[in-house]
């Protein structure tokens, strides 16, 4: 379906001052937690997988190098560790430990409760739209955002 320039212009113009508000409040939970955006980004990965340090790595758009300082420094703290794939011998999985999932679900309630004035205006059923909406975005990129802002 094509759109033309003025529409495209519109939600671009509502699309990046939301993603913005978005991201404050995550910088704002993430320095109140003495946590980088990217780890936030990583517990909120973790939370339901178990990539290989590789696929991490890809995924976040990040060096293998970087993405290895980034989990040691996680490791050092106690909210990840590195465990041998079950897949693979030569490959090191990545998961969160206990102490991790209870960070992210502190952090995760924050996110809800300080994201809530941006959405509590919509009706449930316009949330429920906009998920799906926000989801459907994303599909293009199959699990893997641009490196720059995903």
């Amino acid at each position: 379906m094509k759109q033309d320039h003025r529409t495209s212009e519109s939600l671009v113009d509502a699309l990046v001052p939301t993603a913005f508000a978005t991201m404050a409040v995550l910088n704002k939970i993430g320095a109140e937690n003495d946590l980088s955006l990217t780890l936030l980004r990583v517990l909120g990965i973790l939370r339901d997988r178990r990539p290989r340090m590789a696929e991490l790595a890809d995924h976040l758009g990040l060096e293998k190098q970087t993405m290895s300082g980034l989990i040691a420094r996680a490791e050092k703290r106690g909210l990840v560790m590195r465990v041998p794939s079950n897949d693979d011998r030569r490959a090191v999985d990545v998961l969160l430990t206990n102490e991790g999932n209870d960070l992210f679900d502190r952090l995760h309630d924050q996110m809800q409760d300080a994201l809530a004035p941006l959405t509590r205006q919509l009706t449930i059923s316009d949330q429920r739209l906009l998920k799906d909406l926000l989801w459907r975005l994303l599909e293009p990129w199959e699990g893997h955002p641009p490196a720059n802002g995903g």
